[in-house]
């Protein structure tokens, strides 16, 4: 629950944050060629604001396929190839002894762990508050709507309906539209949640104002202008603390009220520019309360003073100008678009648990052997093809990997040839380390077996931040989110992988089920090696995380082989001060012992 609820907080944080962005990009790109585009154009444009808002809630795995997404990973988050150490806390921890040596860095605070838990619910309780405030305070402001549409009588009058039968002719609208009237409509309006209808008021107006009203009302129902009204409201209901959105909303409906006068007088001789800029006066400020959901001719002063500008320097559109508009609007729209994934990947809500699917499955309570640790631990039987997993919610659950991930690490750089399968040695650059068993040449085993950050830090580096990504999606290793750069992604930071998918990914190796190369895997086995015991072998990487001076989460993961049986496990345990991968290891030997798996000595 609580790792849900910080999860939520960052990738909601973040939701804003790029949704603000994409618009301001927006909102500055229409301001700086407002010129070089028309009114009609300018409210396409605004389009983009219902992608930028809906993009953060689309799954980063939709984007997975665009090779967009390698670059941006290249662009925004390649760091310098030199490892400085300095940049973490000083407080570190190594504890144990031999192979249960443990080395933990201690990391600094990300976003995702910075608020105290009951800050967290107060956060969304006041969102959701708010959001039902603001839904319900839309609704009440609409009453006169409602009772507008409920006064609505047809009209009857010949000469009106058949100036009505014309106009749709004219704006080129075929579908069936009621046309009505209320006596307590002082402006023209189209309305409708589900059923668009035209609104007039019964004072009377001059029949070539009801001509210019109705040409104006059955633009906006042949551009669909209350579907996209309605959609606005739901994003203002969504982002009500943003005053960004409600500016570019607010814009947007400016935008939107231009372009349609803009296609109405199109229609209109030039000399009859002036009389419809007079009806747009007769209706200015004609309503004295919000409407929401409603598209009126009429508007606010500033509204109306800014379209009839617009109507007196009209000149229709040349061919030319709308081939230039059009690369424009192309041009902005592929900025905004190649934004997309990175939005998404930051802001993505759905990449925290992984979905698992297999038959044979066995829930089993082992919580005695985790003394009140919140914590999973997964077993798979590879000879009966069989899961036993505890805490189920848990196991689905990703977390960072920590120094786990030096496992998948290894495999990439020798698949690519940076570590060499001969001679794995590489040399201490003499940058003081934290601890002491780093400060010296190591090869392949004795990194793994003292969790050398720097070594699997300048394997990375050298591999590159886009065949990094490019492994990591193709093993499907977690969610593959290296954005947390390239030194630090694996350590509390951007890179989660859930209990189950460790074990799924130690399950295809075994089986050489994998991109990598046998003699790669054997070379990773031997250096994952831990203990013999008679006629079993334990073999496995620990990891643990520490934030603010304390250990809070430890992994276990690993394999035995046993006369010709294989069980791979995976241990995971979170809590502050939960003593890490050392209880972890603990927890794990005594539910092998338990089943007969493995006998420590």
């Amino acid at each position: 629950m609580i790792y849900t609820l910080t999860s939520f907080f960052v990738h909601f944080s973040l939701i804003v944050i790029s949704s603000s962005i994409g618009i301001l990009q927006v909102l500055l790109l229409k301001k700086g060629l407002k010129k070089h585009i028309s009114a009609k154009w300018q409210y396409r444009i605004d389009l983009l604001f219902f992608v930028l808002l809906a993009t953060p809630f689309i799954p980063s795995r939709f984007f997975a396929s665009l090779n967009i997404r390698t670059w941006l990973n290249t662009l925004h988050f390649e760091r310098q190839s030199t490892i400085n150490m300095t940049t973490y806390e000083s407080s570190l921890a190594t504890y144990g002894t031999g192979w249960l040596q443990v080395f933990a860095v201690d990391r600094f605070v990300p976003i995702d762990r910075f608020a105290p838990d009951y800050l967290l619910v107060a956060f969304l309780v006041i969102w959701i508050a708010g959001i039902f405030i603001f839904a319900i305070a839309m609704f009440l402001c609409n009453k006169e709507l409602r009772l507008i549409i409920e006064s609505m009588k047809p009209v009857e009058d010949a000469k009106i309906l058949s100036l009505f039968s014309y106009c749709k002719s004219e704006v080129g609208v075929k579908s069936n539209i009621p046309l009505g009237s209320s006596i307590l409509l002082k402006t023209p309006m189209t309305v409708g949640f589900f059923k668009t209808r035209i609104i007039l008021p019964m004072m009377i107006i001059k029949l070539e104002d009801i001509r210019y009203a109705l040409l104006h009302e059955l633009v906006h129902c042949k551009n669909k202008d209350i579907l996209i009204n309605n959609i606005i409201c739901l994003f203002q209901i969504l982002y009500w603390f943003n005053p960004l959105v409600h500016l570019a909303f607010k814009q947007m409906k400016l935008d939107r009220e231009l372009a349609c006068d803009a296609s109405v007088l199109d229609m209109l001789p030039k000399e009859q520019h002036i009389q419809y800029g007079g009806t747009l006066l007769n209706f200015a400020n004609s309503i004295s309360y919000p409407l929401y959901f409603t598209a009126p001719i009429g508007g606010s002063k500033p509204q109306i003073v800014k379209r009839i500008e617009h109507i007196v320097t009209y000149t229709t559109e040349l061919n030319l100008s709308k081939t230039r508009e059009v690369y424009i609007s192309i041009l902005i729209g592929f900025l905004i678009f190649c934004q997309i994934p990175l939005f998404s990947s930051l802001a993505n809500i759905n990449d925290n648990r992984f979905h698992f699917q297999a038959n044979n499955v066995i829930y089993q309570d082992l919580s005695a052997f985790f003394d009140g640790i919140d914590g999973s631990f997964v077993l798979y039987d590879l000879n009966y093809d069989q899961y036993t997993i505890h805490n189920r919610n848990m196991s689905v659950t990703r977390v960072s990997p920590n120094s786990t991930y030096k496992i998948v690490s290894t495999l990439i750089a020798l698949e690519t040839g940076v570590l060499e399968t001969n001679c794995n040695l590489k040399e201490w650059d003499g940058i003081i380390h934290p601890f002491e068993t780093w400060n010296k040449d190591h090869d392949l085993v004795s990194a793994m077996q003292y969790s050398v950050n720097w070594y699997f830090q300048e394997l990375d580096i050298q591999v590159g931040i886009q065949r990094l990504h490019s492994f990591l999606t193709l093993v499907s290793y977690g969610n593959h989110n290296i954005y947390g750069g390239i030194t630090d992604f694996w350590i509390e930071s951007s890179l989660r992988i859930s209990p189950l998918e460790q074990v799924r990914f130690l399950r295809d190796l075994h089986q050489n089920n994998t991109i990598f190369e046998t003699e790669h895997i054997n070379i990773l086995k031997n250096a994952l090696r831990l203990s013999e015991q008679d006629d079993a072998v334990l073999s496995g990487k620990t990891g643990t995380g520490m934030l603010n001076g304390k250990v809070v989460n430890g992994w276990f993961i690993g394999y035995v082989e046993k006369n010709g049986s294989v069980f791979i496990f995976a241990t995971y345990i979170h809590g502050e001060d939960s003593s890490g991968s050392i209880t972890a290891v603990q927890i794990t030997l005594s539910i092998l012992e338990y089943k007969g798996i493995f006998y420590p000595a």
